[in-house]
Formats: structure tokens, sequence, C-alpha cells
């Protein structure tokens, strides 16, 4: 494939996913989104959106027929790790377990059929140099995954809910999360579960070096992405809301 060919199929790529955006949400998330991809073709960069959940909604709080729920214990999230179409490596597995992440889960019979993890530490995020700081009184969820043959039961909502209230229950303000700004499908999804949206922080890679910047309204949370292994000169930046 000469070069030429590559920038045409490139450029396909681009409009096909530009038509969808329009026909989905409008031309504004449209143009959004392609700015955003063009800007990553020079550099890394993302706008996070912060969101926050505090209260469970009773709508969420029962499995559907024939599904059990609960935290899985280490022995069985390692065991599942095994199963390549549970997008859990044993890295991935190995490192949240040490810094005491929990993994709830929604089972089918013996079929694992959804799960979310859940961290109460600063947590490594995409890119992976990269880590999600955030209040002591908050948990972090993540990873949600709901396996094919089971989608499109609200599994996600009902699992994250069911967690959201155990954590409630032992002293926790709640729950937040994060979605890029050009994800518009996981932003009416996670709005539709209740969570509400509190800030972003940009984030850029100049140089080598990352800048994050968070907006007035993170503070609250505590919320901020920060280098794993900061380079000298890492600068955070706070922004007006």
């Amino acid at each position: 494939m000469n070069e030429t060919t590559t920038k045409d199929s490139k450029t396909r790529r681009w409009l096909g996913r530009a038509h969808l955006q329009v026909r989905r949400h409008g031309w504004s998330a449209a143009l959004h989104d392609l700015a955003i991809r063009a800007l990553n073709s020079v550099s890394v960069f993302k706008i996070l959106r912060g969101v926050v959940i505090e209260r469970p909604d009773p709508a969420y709080l029962s499995c559907p027929d024939g599904y059990a729920a609960g935290f899985l214990t280490a022995p069985a999230v390692r065991a599942l790790a095994r199963l390549p179409e549970l997008e859990m490596a044993d890295e991935f597995v190995e490192e949240a377990l040490a810094k005491g992440d929990r993994c709830f889960a929604l089972w089918h019979g013996a079929t694992l059929a959804a799960y979310g993890w859940y961290s109460s530490a600063p947590t490594r995020i995409d890119p992976p140099d990269l880590q999600l700081r955030f209040g002591d009184r908050y948990v972090y969820m993540y990873k949600g995954f709901t396996h094919p043959s089971h989608r499109g039961k609200r599994l996600h909502a009902v699992g994250m809910t069911m967690a959201l209230r155990h954590f409630v229950e032992s002293g926790s303000l709640g729950m937040v999360s994060y979605v890029e700004s050009n994800n518009f499908d996981s932003l009416k999804s996670v709005h539709r579960m209740g969570y509400t949206r509190f800030g972003s922080v940009y984030v850029v890679k100049l140089g080598g070096r990352w800048l994050t910047s968070p907006t007035r309204g993170c503070r609250a949370f505590g919320f901020e992405i920060e280098p794993r292994f900061p380079a000298p000169g890492h600068a955070s930046v706070r922004l007006a809301s």
C-alpha cells in the first residue's frame, strides 16, 4: 500500500466517523471530535470530563432475572484473567489488587456477564504514564466491561449502582470517573445513570513533558491528572471553569 492510498484510507475513516457523529450527536459534536483527532495527529491531547454520582438510583439496585452480583475475591479475579474475552490481563489484575482495588461483577450462571473496578488510591489511566488523583472521600470507578452476549440489559448501570450503594454505606461521599470529551455515547450513558459533570482536565504532551490543567470545578473532588514519574519542570495549571 503506497503513501497516497494510506492517506486516502485515513481520510475516508475520518469522514465516515464525522458523518456518524453528525447523525448521532450533531454538527458541533462532529467538529469537536475532528478537532481533537487533528490535534492528536500532532501530539497527545485529551479533554477529560470529570463526573460524579453520590446517590444510588433505586431503578438500578436489583439484578435482572437470572443474574447475581457481588465483589469478586482475589483468587476469582486471577482465574478470570486467564480468559482473554474478559479483557483482564494478568499484569493489570496484579497491579489493581496490589493497590487494594476491588472488582464488582454480575454473572449469569457460571458466566461472568459484566464487571467494573473501584479504587480508593491514585490510579493509572491512558496514556499509562499518567495517573488520576481524587479526594479520599470518593471512590474512582474504572474499566467497566459487559460481555457482548449480555449487552443491552443495563448491567453496567446495575453493577455500578450496587457498588455505589456499598461504598456510600461504608462512608464514601460517592463515586467519580471521567469520560473523554469526544466520547459522546459514553457521556450520554453516564448522565443517564445519574452522574453529573463537575469539571474537566486538559492534558497535552509538549516536548516530551506533560501539561495538565484541571478546571476550577475539579477542586472540590481533588480531581487531577499527573505523571506517574514526573519530569523536572512538570506543570499543573489551574484554569477557571
